[in-house]
């Protein structure tokens, strides 16, 4: 059984959290991801700085920008996600990001590291389900998840056809718009997960929106995991670990 599947095997609703890899600095990100890990979160999603995230909002904009601006890059981050994962071999981790940083890097070359340093998946945010031809049979070959985001406005008939043979967590973005903490998201949200529950071969996390453990609370009551971006992305390492803390303790 893969890692993914084996923390959703636990039965307990799991906790996804997003940083903003190489923000401030590379030093600072890799202390910032095992404070992460040491308060409760399951699986990682690394995110990798790009110049233009259209997905993303100020918060993951501006540390992008910063990561950027101190020297981050793919090959470092993937680099420090090795040493995550000597140090962490029960935690999940996701690379999260734009695809034209990994086209530049190589889609075969990406591949093949993602195995040998024991990731676990990939969501590329900007690469729609019809162009993905080159992507899959490296995918495959080298064991590697790829992750569907299903959007506010996919109708289920598609979102059963983009999650057909997803393996390891399905992530349903819960509003409209870019990334960001919300004051209140959707009233439909709960149907909308509970339908994509149904038809989806693999569980459903619900992230875009959650700004604390309330709001996280609500979602895990009709997602299989949470998954939390910029409201952690905003804290610094001092108040980060408390944060996760209280998420992983609201999730029902």
């Amino acid at each position: 059984m893969k890692r993914l599947q084996q923390i959703f095997a636990a039965g307990k609703k799991a906790l996804v959290i997003f940083d903003s890899c190489g923000a401030p600095d590379m030093t600072e990100s890799e202390a910032r991801l095992e404070e992460i890990i040491t308060h409760g979160a399951d699986i990682l999603e690394l995110g990798i700085p790009f110049s233009d995230p259209m997905a993303d909002g100020p918060v993951i904009q501006q540390a992008s920008q910063q990561a950027l601006r101190n020297g981050a890059t793919l090959g470092k981050i993937l680099d420090m996600a090795g040493r995550i994962r000597r140090r962490h071999p029960e935690t999940g981790m996701i690379v999260f990001g734009y695809y034209n940083i990994f086209l530049q890097y190589g889609i075969p070359a990406l591949f093949r590291r993602l195995r040998e340093l024991d990731i676990d998946g990939i969501l590329i945010v900007d690469l729609p389900y019809e162009e993905r031809g080159e992507v899959v049979p490296e995918a495959e070959k080298n064991g590697i998840s790829l992750i569907p985001l299903i959007g506010p406005s996919t109708d289920i008939t598609r979102a059963a056809m983009l999650t057909a043979d997803a393996d390891g967590f399905v992530y349903c973005i819960n509003a409209r718009g870019v990334t960001g903490a919300r004051a209140q998201l959707p009233p439909e949200l709960s149907d909308r997960l509970d339908a994509l529950r149904r038809v989806s071969p693999a569980p459903v996390a619900a992230g875009f929106g959650i700004a604390d453990a309330a709001s996280a609370a609500a979602v895990s009551r009709h997602a299989d995991a949470v998954v939390v971006g910029s409201a952690a992305v905003r804290l610094s390492r001092p108040a980060l670990g408390q944060f996760i803390r209280s998420l992983k303790d609201a999730l029902i």
